[in-house]
């Protein structure tokens, strides 16, 4: 059986995900909520009635488990769950199927994934930060920006600037611009939330 080790692991907390590259080429952004629901405790593994309401938990911290695996702190206290990497690489493999049965199993529980702790309600307006003022042509030096409903990542933010027309599409393909959000490096999968600042900076040549 081949092993499969990670070559990289890191924690996007504003996203609430764990993105692990593997050395045997692939990469998987594995949800908070899903880790907490799928670890491999006595206490989850033993029981008929899954894990739910985990919709909004979150991973404090990580600690090493030898060479061979992680120990996940989740916010909810739970830090009971020790995830090898072929466990990790399991979940990322499967995740379609485990996720798929997860949702039937909650629904014949009666059970839910909980409510989103997003506070804000109506539509989300952020902030958006221009450093690249040359190439677009855009004499504002920022702007606040009401999010359609299915704008919720950086990716999905960009894709919206790139409508307004041809030297905006140029300026904003994902390989020539970085971006920060509340002054923080971000990545394209980033979640955005009402009140963010989002900063958008040309790559240096």
């Amino acid at each position: 059986m081949k092993e499969h080790n990670p070559i990289a692991i890191n924690l996007h907390k504003k996203s609430h995900l764990l993105e692990i590259d593997f050395d045997t080429g692939e990469n998987y952004k594995l949800s908070c909520e899903y880790l907490r629901t799928h670890g491999k405790s006595a206490e989850i593994t033993t029981s008929d009635r899954p894990v739910a309401g985990k919709i909004n938990v979150n991973i404090d911290s990580i600690e090493a488990q030898g060479s061979y695996a992680l120990r996940l702190f989740f916010d909810d206290g739970y830090d009971q769950g020790i995830y090898s990497w072929e466990t990790l690489y399991d979940l990322g493999e499967k995740y379609e199927q485990n996720w798929t049965l997860y949702l039937q199993s909650l629904e014949k529980y009666k059970l839910n994934r909980g409510e989103s702790n997003k506070a804000h309600k109506g539509p989300s307006i952020i902030k958006v930060l221009y450093f690249m003022d040359k190439l677009i042509n855009f004499t504002n030096e920022e702007e606040e920006l009401e999010l359609p409903d299915d704008t919720s990542t950086i990716q999905e933010l960009l894709d919206l600037l790139s409508k307004r027309g041809n030297r905006w599409e140029r300026a904003f393909s994902a390989d020539s611009i970085q971006f920060t959000v509340n002054k923080e490096f971000a990545e394209l999968f980033t979640l955005l939330e009402h009140g963010d600042e989002v900063a958008l900076i040309p790559k240096p040549k």
